[in-house]
Formats: C-alpha cells, structure tokens, sequence
C-alpha cells in the first residue's frame, strides 16, 4: 500500500504558494478586505475549515495503509488492534477469519469483496460531501456578497439621483453633490467585487485539495481493491454455455461445500504433518535404541574381559593354594612319619633301659 504523504506535500506546496502570493498582495487585499470586514471575514473562517478538512481527509489515511500492512503481515495481531475509521466493517469481517485462520490463505467470496467495496466507496464519497458543500458555500458567499453590493450600489445610486437638485441652477454645487454622493455606490461596488474575489479565490484554492485529496483517496481505493481481487474466490454462475444461471441458494451450498473441503483438506494435512511428525519421533527414538544397544553391548564385553581377567587371577590363586596345601600335606605326612620313628626309637630306649633297671634289682 502507497501512504498518502506525496499527495499531502502536494497540498502543502500549494498553500505555500498561495500564502506567498498572498503576502505579496497583502496591501491590495487589505484593501478590498476593508470594504465587507464581516462577510469576508466569514468567508475566510469558511476557506480555513476547508483547508483543515481537506488536510485531515489525506491524513485519514494514513492508520488505514498502516492496518492493511499490519493485516497483511500479522493478521491475529491486526485482529486485536483497533480496528480504523474508514475500514471498521471491513475489520469486523476479516477480524473472526484472521483468528481462526491457522495460518492458511485467506479467501473471500465475490459478494463479500463487493459489500466491503461498496461500503468503503460510501464512506469516502461521504467523507468528500462536505468539501463539495465547502468550495460550493464558498462560491454562493461570494455571490451573495455581490448581490448585496449591486443592491447598496442601486439604492445609493437612486438616493443620488433623488438628492440632486437641478433646480438651483449652480453646477458646480450639484456637481460636488454627485461626487460626495457616489461614494455610496463605489462602497457598494467594493462589497460586491471584493467579496466575489475571496469567494471564488477560495472556491478555487479548496478545488484543488479537494482534488488532491479526491486522488489520493482513488489511489487508496484502488490499491484496496487490488489487494482484495488477490484473496477473492470467484465462483461460476452459470452451470455451461447456454444454460440457466445457478440460484443463489444452490451458489451459496456450493460454497460452503467448498469451504468444508477446504477445512478437511486442512484436517487432513495437519493429520499427515503430525504422522510425519510421529514417524519422525519414532525413528529419533530407534535411533536412541540402537545408540543405547551398542553402548550396552560395549559394557557387556567390558564386562566379559574384566570377567575372563578375574577368573584368571583365581585360578592361578587357587593353583597356588592348592600347590601350597599340597606341599604341607607332604611335610604334615613326613613330620608325622619323622615324629612316630622318633618316637618308636624313644619308646625301644625306654623299654631297654626299664629292663636294665630290673635285672639289677633282681638278687
């Protein structure tokens, strides 16, 4: 969307324009300003309210193109902002579609994009009424100030004319009466042409931003328009060539047949986007398997060869026990043997010397 700003310096340059030329005669127009102070002074309050009217209708525009932009970039956020002046109907028949939209393409039907044309041309042309009125009342005002001068100018000149007095026979004397009493009539025509100046002077400078404006607010709505033809879903009238049109009845179901499918259409791609989504999930999940599978084929291994180096280690422990068990079984046994021939020896000793012992007793 085009912002209105190029037609608003426009309008700007051209009341610098006329501000300059009226400095520049600004004796003069003083000058006829004098001669009607109250009508011209109405007649200018009424070019200055013309003037601030024509600049508000340009910068109207602006929150406009800044809702369209806003709705076109986000249009849930554009649903909750306040909705503008010239677009409310608009905004209240988007504003429920752009909330439950999820994302899809917005689409509107031929009907709706016409009643929301329709009713943004009402309103602008509404909008420009008053400006007609203005340059118009403009205009009659500076007609009335003209009637009103020819209507002083005509009774001054009949009190003139009533006044002079042929009969005394002095000239000079009635000439100096018709001088001093024509300046009646010269007021009259004062009013009458100085009113008729301002009046048209500013019917002229309101035509122009009215015509400014009246371009801008055509650009705006065509530029809608445009961007409205793109979202608008043209359905056929006619069933063929040569048939009857389709009654508005049978039109609208077809319509909201179509609208159905559209909406299951959607059902179905979000049903196909969470499958992918859960195939997705699953084969993340095996890939977290497969990782964990061979971490704990990795342990068990570990596990074996710490195994297989502990089994090692016993049975060399246990070689070794039994070796040395083995080995003081043997020196048990020969103790045993060594101990028991010590003692057979000990025991023959004993008995021999026992025997001695008795032999010298005996007599």
């Amino acid at each position: 969307m085009t912002r209105p700003n190029t037609y608003l310096v426009r309008m700007l340059l051209f009341l610098a324009i006329v501000l300059g030329v009226t400095v520049l005669l600004a004796d003069r127009l003083a000058t006829a300003f004098a001669n009607n102070p109250p009508l011209n002074g109405f007649i200018g309050a009424v070019l200055l309210a013309g003037i601030v009217w024509n600049l508000h209708q340009v910068l109207r525009l602006n929150p406009e193109v800044r809702w369209i932009e806003l709705f076109r970039i986000s249009p849930e956020r554009a649903a909750t902002a306040p909705a503008p002046s010239l677009l409310a109907p608009m905004a209240n028949m988007l504003a429920p579609r752009a909330v439950t939209s999820d994302g899809r393409r917005l689409t509107l039907s031929a009907a709706t994009t016409r009643g929301m044309l329709d009713s943004l041309a009402s309103r602008l042309d509404e909008s420009r009424e008053l400006s007609r009125y203005t340059t118009g009342l403009l205009i009659f005002l500076g007609l009335l100030g003209t009637f009103w001068g020819l209507l002083l100018t005509v009774g001054s000149v009949s009190d003139v004319i009533g006044s002079l007095s042929v009969g005394s026979g002095d000239i000079n004397a009635m000439f100096e009466q018709l001088k001093s009493g024509l300046s009646r009539p010269l007021h009259g025509m004062g009013t009458a042409f100085s009113s008729s100046m301002f009046g048209l002077s500013g019917a002229l400078v309101l035509g122009f931003l009215d015509l400014t404006a009246g371009q801008a607010q055509n650009r705006f709505f065509n530029e809608l328009e445009e961007w409205l033809a793109g979202l608008t879903r043209v359905s056929s009238g006619a069933l063929g060539d040569g048939e009857a049109p389709i009654p508005v009845y049978v039109q609208a179901l077809l319509e909201q047949t179509a609208e159905n499918m559209e909406a299951l259409q959607r059902i179905i791609g979000r049903g196909e986007e969470g499958r992918l989504t859960a195939n997705q999930a699953v084969l993340a999940l095996t890939e977290k398997l497969t990782s964990l599978s061979d971490t704990l084929r990795g342990t068990q291994q570990a596990l074996a060869r710490l195994a297989e180096r502990e089994d090692a280690g016993t049975s060399q422990l246990l070689r070794a026990i039994d070796t040395t068990l083995q080995r003081m079984n043997l020196e048990l046994a020969a103790n045993q043997t060594q101990t028991a021939a010590d003692l057979r020896q000990d025991l023959r000793l004993l008995a021999r010397t026992i025997a001695a012992r008795a032999e010298e007793r005996a007599p």
